[in-house]
């Protein structure tokens, strides 16, 4: 059981099923790479694990396979493996886990080295639901295994300038939707580097009002439907519930 749980529990405190599901955690590790320089974004490359509980273990998996575990003197939230000169010996799909009690974490997402330009996609997905309507309107957010880049945004079609958005340490950007297209994003490590490869294409629905109508008469007061309120009514005996939370 997590530490918060116990200490519950020394207190002579329980938890309702709502509560101990509240008290989850998430212990996947992030793997992103970093080179000793933007301009040179395979140069001197290292694979960066970050934990999300200090940990003394990381490992390095490539294909699958365990190549490299590390076992530290004190706790740490990180662990950087070198990989250096990216030649045809470490080319490749890349993974990494983090010590938790007596076992694993699970892997990483995917990193992919290939020490070549094009610099491999990121990853688009659309939040809280890849269509817009009066009221409501999508988050594409795009995402790499690398920091500090810039994020370009195009619409299929679209002959204008891309949106343009700059990634800190989270290595990902978000972008506001108003209108119905295919979109892709795609970044670079400095202002005259090249392109990276488009990320898949995400489409982003406009519905209309017969579809709002269908869509609004399947709601039943879920996430599915997230611009329609709940009558005050509903949202009382919610909260007078055992264990809701408010």
């Amino acid at each position: 059981m997590a530490a918060p749980v116990g200490f519950l529990l020394l207190w002579g405190l329980t938890l309702g099923p709502a509560s101990e599901a509240a008290t989850w955690i998430e212990t996947r590790p992030s793997l992103w790479a970093e080179s000793a320089s933007p301009l040179k974004p395979w140069a001197q490359l290292k694979l960066t694990c970050g934990a999300r509980l200090a940990t003394l273990d990381f490992q390095l998996l490539k294909g699958g396979v365990a190549l490299e575990h590390v076992h530290l003197d004190t706790p740490a939230i990180a662990h950087q493996f070198v990989l250096g000169e990216v030649s045809r010996d470490n080319q490749g799909l890349y993974h990494c886990r983090a010590g938790l009690g007596e076992g694993w974490t699970q892997l990483s997402d995917l990193v992919e080295v290939t020490g070549t330009e094009p610099l491999p996609p990121p990853r688009l997905s659309a939040e809280p639901v890849s269509w817009i309507t009066p009221g409501l309107n999508s988050t594409l957010r795009c995402r790499v295994a690398r920091p500090n880049v810039t994020f370009l945004l195009r619409r299929e079609g679209d002959h204008t300038s891309p949106v343009v958005a700059k990634a800190g340490e989270d290595r990902e950007a978000t972008f506001l939707v108003h209108r119905a297209g295919n979109y892709s994003c795609s970044y670079q490590t400095h202002a005259v580097g090249s392109l990276s490869e488009p990320s898949d294409m995400v489409t982003i629905e406009e519905l209309g009002n017969a579809q709002e109508t269908a869509f609004q008469n399947r709601c039943t007061f879920s996430s599915s439907c997230p611009w329609q309120e709940q009558p005050e009514s509903e949202v009382e005996d919610m909260s007078n519930e055992p264990g809701a939370l408010v």
